[in-house]
Parts: structure tokens; C-alpha cells; sequence
């Protein structure tokens, strides 16, 4: 049988790129969540913060282990089934990645122990810089591999050396590479799209206890702060959405092209499709609702300049248009979705009718799957609508695989890692729904370092001093203790 194997390595770091990717925007967006509750508790000595951020600390734990597990694999993928790319881009990628575990990776780890096991152990203070110091180090995380991948898209600051019969792209300005055209833009909107899905959890959860009548002060709690993050992030993202569409526009015409079924360049505005269906044989948009001139005016700022489409690229270097039309339209369209609901929310908590809606939280409960769909979208959208360029016209997909792994090992391990990463997930789901059904502690029960009063410390030591303490002052040596 011969199997393609450039197809089956791209199905291959498709499939654990996307489980992996899973779990980081959570890690993000939570660690978000846990520095405002812990904030609020150092502020405010409220007990009830404390709990909140103790239940969703707990919840983090999992999340970061099971994200840690799935994303080694691929650092194992670049050298085995992508070894001509790893050559090509081994200085680019070598220096973003170096820098990932330096300054995000072993900031991240270093205070994750303080965060998990140190709240009865470390003062307040010092438990919410811990925080505050793994929610920093898994942003900058994001950082650095942003800045590595969108280099794929835009590369700026290098040059290209040959040494035989190999070319490969070397460093010329680190930070004409970390600042490359399409990397600020990026960054923003992965980091605001973490931020939403981690809002929609809080609320997923605090809404299934609301209606469950189960911890209904602290759920009330924790759902405020969740739905004024994820309204705020939400309108932001529409913003940063926009930017990097200009962008894409002026650095990669085509892919913006992908994204809108925008096949031939007229002479007049661009129509933007709310929705259809492409057609790449007869390069229309079948069954399309299309608002005339949008396109133009959101990447232009005008209604006469017209959009480059498809026909401006060779037809070998233009990417698919059905997966980026359709996984583009899904995302955008859930963002106006999160803006609807969160908006609807906020004018809900503001006449005191929130919580008394339940169709309403019973709706936040089940858009918990929402944001991970609309982060997918957007990456796959992103991914796919550069093709057929790993590197944007320098380096194709087709050259950028190892010569030597043949389509019957790359299957095998396909089927090997899917039964893994199933695993992996379903664990991730059993203990996550344990922690979740078993909910925070009593605040009441809770102590803290400084709760502890002048009269506990007096108590304390006039037991140490008692008569019958080793340690008193009245006991006599050789005097025998009752038994």
C-alpha cells in the first residue's frame, strides 16, 4: 500500500497539536481567573475568596499536568517526521524555543509548587506573587511560540545560508524576528482568546452549582468576575480580530482571500460573505449572504478599493479555501456570540435578574465547549490558509518532511498517539468532574497564617510552659512525670 506520507505527517501534528492545544489557552485564561479571586482575597481578607481560589487552583493542577504530558510529543514530531524543516528553521526556532524555557517554562514550573501545596505554608503574599508568577510564565509561554509560528507566516530578521546542497535560515536581528509583521497582531488575539475560554469555564461551573443550589454564595462570586472578564475580553477580541485581518491582508493576500472565498480581484468594492458555502471548482460561494463593500471597508477603510483575491496568486501557491472559509466563519461568528451573551449577562447582573434566569445559566453551562471550538477554528483557519507553505514562500510543506519515514510508521503511530491522547483526555475529564462534583471548601473551615489571633499564640505558649511540659520552668530534673 502506498500511503502518502507528507498527508499522513501533517494528520499526524494536526492531531497532537490540536488535543495539546487543548489544555494551554485553559491554563492561561484560568491562571487569569485565580490571580483576580487571590487579588481580591490578599484585598479584602474575605474567606470566600480564598475558597474560590483554592477550588480553582486545584482545578488548574490537572489541566497544566495533562497539557505538560501532551505537548512533549511534538518537540519528538520536528525531528522525526520533519527533519528538512527542523534544518531549515533550527536557528529561528532553536532561539524562540530556548528562550519559552528560560523565561516562561522554568518560571512557570518553578512557582507551580508554591501554588498547588504552599497555601497553608507560605503567607498570603507569597502565595499570590506564586500565582501571579505561573499565570506570567505560562503567558510568556505563549509568547515565544506565537513569535516562533508566526515567523513561519511573516519571517523577518534572518538570511538564508547554503552549505551544499542544504539551505537553511540564520539569525541576522533577534528582534526584527521576535517583532516580525504578524506577531504582536497574533499574540493578542490568542492571549484574549485563552482569557474567554478560561472566563466561560468559571461560569460553565459557577452556573451548573447555581442551578444545583450548591455553593450559590461563592458561585455567585465566582460567575461575576468570570462574565465581566469574558465581556471585556470578548469586545477586545473583535478588535484584535480586525488587526490581524489587516494584516493578513497586506502580508498574505491569499490566505485572507481563503478566508472570505474571494476568488477574483474586481475592480469595485469587495462583498463580505456572512455565510456560505465555497465552491473551489466553479470558485464561487454557493448559498452565500454576502454584505456589499465590507471587506473593502474593514481592510481598507474605504468602499472603492478593491480586495486581491486568488487570480493574483499562481495557482501552485494558493491555499485550500473550504477548511480556512469554513473554520474562519465558525470563529468569527462564535465571537459575536460570546459578545451577545456576555452583554445580555452584564444588562441581566445589572437589574438583579441574573440568577433567577435559569435558561440563562443553563446556557452558560453548556457554551463551556464554545471557546475551545472558536480557539481550533482559528488556528486551523491560520494553519491551513498558509498552506502550501510551511514557511511562507520559503520553504513547502511537500520539501519540509523527513526523506527517510515511510507512510506505514507514520499510521502506526497516528493510531498509537490517538489511543494515548484518548486516554489522557479521558482522564482528564474523570478528575476534573471529580473535583468539580466535590466543589470548594467551607470558607469557614479555612485558616490562614494571619487569622490566627494574639490569644491562640498565648495559648499555645502556656502549654509549652506548663507544669507538666519539658520545656516549663518549674519542672525539676529527676522528678518523675505521672503516667
Amino acid at each position: 500500500m502506498d500511503l502518502d506520507v507528507v498527508m499522513l505527517s501533517r494528520l499526524q501534528f494536526a492531531l497532537t497539536i490540536m488535543v495539546h492545544y487543548l489544555f494551554p489557552p485553559l491554563s492561561i485564561g484560568l491562571g487569569a481567573q485565580m490571580v483576580l479571586m487571590e487579588g481580591a482575597f490578599l484585598r479584602t481578607k474575605d474567606p470566600r475568596w480564598e475558597a474560590l481560589a483554592r477550588f480553582f487552583t486545584k482545578l488548574f493542577a490537572v489541566n497544566f499536568a495533562v497539557g505538560v504530558a501532551t505537548g512533549i510529543v511534538m518537540e519528538f514530531e520536528f525531528g522525526t517526521n520533519w527533519a528538512t524543516y527542523s534544518r531549515f528553521v533550527g536557528d529561528v526556532f532553536g532561539s524562540a524555543l530556548a528562550s519559552e524555557g528560560i523565561f516562561a517554562f522554568f518560571l512557570e514550573s518553578g512557582f507551580l509548587a508554591v501554588l498547588v501545596f504552599g497555601w497553608d505554608r507560605v503567607g498570603p503574599k507569597m502565595h499570590f506573587f506564586s500565582t501571579l508568577m505561573v499565570f506570567t510564565g505560562s503567558v510568556f509561554s505563549s509568547v515565544w511560540i506565537v513569535i516562533a509560528n508566526s515567523w513561519m507566516h511573516t519571517p523577518a530578521g534572518f538570511h538564508l545560508v547554503t552549505e551544499g546542497d542544504r539551505t537553511r535560515a540564520e539569525i541576522t536581528d533577534f528582534w526584527a524576528m521576535v517583532f516580525n509583521p504578524s506577531s504582536m497582531h497574533r499574540l493578542g488575539h490568542v492571549l484574549l482568546g485563552a482569557f474567554i475560554l478560561g472566563a466561560f469555564f468559571v461560569m460553565s461551573i459557577s452556573a451548573y452549582y447555581l442551578l444545583k443550589r450548591r455553593h450559590e454564595e461563592l458561585a455567585r462570586r465566582s460567575f461575576t468576575v468570570g462574565l465581566v472578564f469574558a465581556a471585556v475580553s470578548s469586545l477586545l477580541i473583535l478588535v484584535s480580530g480586525h488587526s490581524q485581518a489587516v494584516a493578513v491582508a497586506e502580508n498574505q493576500p491569499a490566505k485572507l482571500a481563503a478566508f472570505e472565498g474571494h476568488w477574483r480581484t474586481g475592480e469595485g468594492p469587495t462583498d463580505l460573505y456572512a455565510i456560505g458555502w465555497p465552491d473551489e471548482e466553479a470558485e464561487e460561494v454557493r448559498f452565500g449572504v454576502a454584505m456589499p463593500g465590507m471587506l473593502t471597508f474593514l481592510v481598507h477603510g474605504d468602499f472603492s478599493t478593491p480586495v486581491e483575491g486568488l487570480d493574483q496568486t499562481p495557482a501552485d501557491a494558493r491555499p485550500p479555501v473550504v477548511i480556512p472559509f469554513l473554520t474562519y466563519h465558525v470563529m468569527v461568528g462564535l465571537g459575536m456570540y460570546f459578545i451577545g451573551l456576555t452583554l445580555l449577562g452584564l444588562f441581566l447582573l445589572w437589574r438583579k435578574t441574573l440568577f433567577q434566569r435559569r435558561w440563562l445559566l443553563w446556557l452558560f453551562v453548556l457554551s463551556v465547549p464554545a471557546p475551545y471550538i472558536a480557539n481550533q477554528a482559528g488556528w486551523v483557519a491560520t494553519e491551513v490558509g498558509r498552506q502550501p507553505w510551511v514557511v511562507y514562500g520559503l520553504l513547502r510543506t511537500t520539501d519540509a518532511v523527513s526523506k527517510s519515514i515511510a507512510g506505514e510508521e507514520v499510521l502506526g503511530s497516528i493510531l498509537l498517539f490517538g489511543f494515548i491522547y484518548l486516554a489522557l483526555f479521558a482522564l482528564w475529564l474523570v478528575v476534573m468532574n471529580e473535583k468539580i462534583q466535590h466543589g470548594p471548601e467551607d470558607p469557614a473551615e479555612l485558616a490562614t497564617p494571619e487569622t490566627t489571633t494574639q490569644s491562640d499564640l498565648l495559648t499555645a505558649a502556656s502549654r509549652l510552659s506548663g507544669p507538666s511540659s519539658p520545656y516549663s520552668l518549674t519542672h525539676s530534673e529527676g522528678e518523675e512525670e505521672e503516667p
